[in-house]
């Protein structure tokens, strides 16, 4: 194995672990212990006093300096938002990002917390109200060095790169990039005109935190510019009649505390193309990595990719006949209380 950073990332030790929390000025304890992560290396590491921190070590060549250090950024704007996030914890320089053996990593404080099984109705029309105030600290600053969410970075890229790897078997090709067009090109149309800004990006139910009945945020890794619809279909990601019910509980706590654009609810669907087609290419990008051969087995085989063909096309047929009908009408406002603003309120 060459001596390059990403073959140093995949043969992180807890020894190494320890000895880059050190080099930064921290003194530790012989206690490291590895947490799940697959893109990143993510370790619990005790410290001399006996607290415990945790040590996050970025994969290399995925995000630049400027690109992490605007993630900090965000988080460091919400927390001072009184959002409920976990920034990262300064190095005793004062700074937030380190380097070693040109690995990067940063530090946070060790939390505490499950994540919800399902959402309620009522965590749902929280969580939108959550969100919302997310989206207010996201929309105040720009992030000049993140990734735009759209058909480029999430579709055409991620084609080309399958292409020039040879990832997609030879008989399913067509079809397969031929229904990933499709979809970036309704995608286009769609997303003209839209507001974008800082969103989270990833907001799926493994990224929240109930801790005393509180929702915390999880894990801005993946951190986008990308319109504010992104961060409500992830969270709440079916078709059903369900679903549509906690979307309109969850839109209902976000207009409390920003407006809404409804028209932005079609571009849903294009949105879970997009990710659909940069998930895979995602997988494909990180083979070389062992985690991924041993959790994902199947993805390397000829199923795998006619699988995903035909739920692509499936996707392709469904956005173009849902075409570019304007979802209802929001619900008339009424008068906001206190009880609006602070789930716990009660009145004397």
């Amino acid at each position: 194995m060459s001596d390059t950073p990403t073959d140093l990332f995949l043969s992180l030790t807890p020894e190494k672990v320890l000895a880059a929390v050190e080099a930064s000025g921290l003194r530790c304890n012989p206690v490291c212990y590895p947490l799940n992560s697959f893109e990143n290396r993510v370790y619990e590491v005790e410290l001399e006093d006996r607290s415990r921190i945790i040590a996050k070590f970025y994969r290399p060549g995925r995000w630049s300096r400027d690109q992490l250090l605007e993630e900090h950024q965000f988080l460091e704007d919400l927390y001072s938002d009184e959002i409920p996030v976990c920034p990262t914890e300064p190095f005793p320089d004062g700074s937030s990002l380190k380097q070693i053996d040109d690995i990067y990593y940063c530090l946070f404080a060790r939390r505490g917390g499950r994540a919800p099984d399902e959402l309620t109705d009522a965590q749902s029309e929280r969580l939108g109200m959550l969100v919302a105030r997310i989206h207010n600290t996201g929309a105040r600053r720009a992030a000049n060095h993140r990734v735009h969410i759209n058909a480029d970075t999430y579709v055409r890229d991620n084609l080309q790169y399958l292409q020039d790897h040879k990832i997609l078997p030879r008989h399913l090709e067509g079809r397969y990039i031929k229904a990933a067009e499709l979809i970036a090109s309704i995608a286009d149309a769609r997303m003209k005109g839209v507001e974008v800004h800082r969103v989270h990006g990833d907001l799926h139910m493994g990224n929240l935190l109930l801790r005393e009945d509180v929702f915390h945020v999880l894990d801005f890794d993946d951190m986008v510019v990308g319109p504010a619809v992104q961060d409500l279909w992830l969270i709440i990601p079916g078709r059903d009649a369900w679903a549509r019910r906690q979307r309109e509980a969850f839109l209902e706590g976000y207009t409390r505390f920003r407006d809404f654009d409804r028209r932005t609810l079609n571009l849903i669907e294009p949105l879970r193309g997009l990710r659909v087609i940069h998930y895979a290419t995602w997988l494909a990008r990180r083979w070389h990595d062992p985690i991924f051969p041993r959790t994902w087995p199947h993805f390397d085989s000829p199923d795998y990719w006619e699988d995903e063909t035909r739920d692509l096309e499936d996707l392709a047929g469904l956005i173009v006949a849902e075409g570019d009908n304007a979802p209802p009408p929001p619900p008339e406002n009424s008068e906001l209380t206190n009880k609006d603003y602070f789930f716990d309120w009660e009145d004397n």
